[in-house]
């Protein structure tokens, strides 16, 4: 008889293969998320999509052919203790043998009038590698997912008014020879909801002071119940959206700006 964190590393292999591992296994081949000898530092915020990052990276390392080491790293920015505790029981249940350290994000973050959720993902990245490269990895994965990326996009387009995704990895500019990938690029969201749930998980959410006034937060909502309005009457909608950052056509935009400088289309409209 399976204990309950087999049945749980099971469900994932097995009954959500379709819509979770497969996806995961692509993700990493596709992009080259994972390489021979790495040490990866696999991020855990005590959300969902972090704790299922953790049980198929876990998985991979089991049973992939690329030989690779991990490290399950939770930074505790401030929570409150029954958060810390609650990360502490899902971490057991599911058999993540997790080091928690601490920083003062949270205090730092709200005392910010404007941008908190943006200054809160920058310096958590900060933490995070520079505790990561401490403990001798090259690269940090985070359980940023699908709909993460299509909710970048629109959000960067309605609100940014520019085109700008989410990449699958990302080489640090701060940190020498430290990398970031994102593993889950491929699983919807829904399906990560419908895994916990089949598993009867309880993850906590942002936890964050300053989530529910965040006026980033509420934007993102926005995008997220856009896309589901109109994946309603279009089921593409999503991959659509995903696809676009695929097949950006050059020949018909007006400018694109690359290493900070911006090159109007004008200025080689005559050559």
């Amino acid at each position: 008889m399976l204990t309950r964190k087999e049945e749980i590393e099971r469900s994932i292999i097995t009954k959500f293969r379709k819509e979770i591992w497969r996806p995961f296994t692509k993700a990493v081949r596709q992009y080259q998320l994972v390489q021979e000898g790495d040490v990866i530092a696999v991020c855990i915020s005590g959300g969902k999509d972090s704790m299922l990052l953790a049980k198929c990276m876990e998985e991979l390392q089991k049973h992939g052919k690329v030989k690779f080491e991990i490290r399950y790293i939770v930074m505790n920015p401030g929570y409150r203790p029954e958060i810390c505790e609650q990360i502490l029981e899902n971490a057991r249940i599911l058999g993540i043998d997790i080091q928690v350290f601490s920083s003062d994000i949270f205090d730092i973050v709200d005392k910010q009038d404007s941008s908190p959720c943006y200054l809160c993902a920058r310096m958590r990245r900060g933490f995070l590698y520079a505790r990561a490269k401490e403990l001798g990895c090259n690269k940090i994965a985070l359980g940023h997912h699908f709909d993460d990326v299509i909710e970048t996009i629109l959000l960067s387009i309605l609100y940014g008014g520019e085109y700008k995704s989410m990449p699958p990895k990302l080489k640090s500019t701060n940190f020498a020879g430290m990398e970031l990938i994102r593993p889950l690029y491929l699983v919807r969201e829904d399906a990560i909801v419908r895994w916990a749930r089949y598993n009867d998980l309880t993850f906590i959410n942002c936890a964050c002071k300053v989530t529910d006034s965040s006026d980033n937060s509420s934007k993102r909502l926005e995008i997220k119940q856009l896309i589901r309005q109109l994946e309603e009457n279009n089921p593409n909608i999503g991959a659509n959206i995903f696809k676009s950052s695929e097949n950006v056509n050059i020949e018909t935009v007006l400018a694109i700006k690359k290493d900070g400088k911006k090159t109007s289309f004008l200025d080689n409209y005559d050559k």
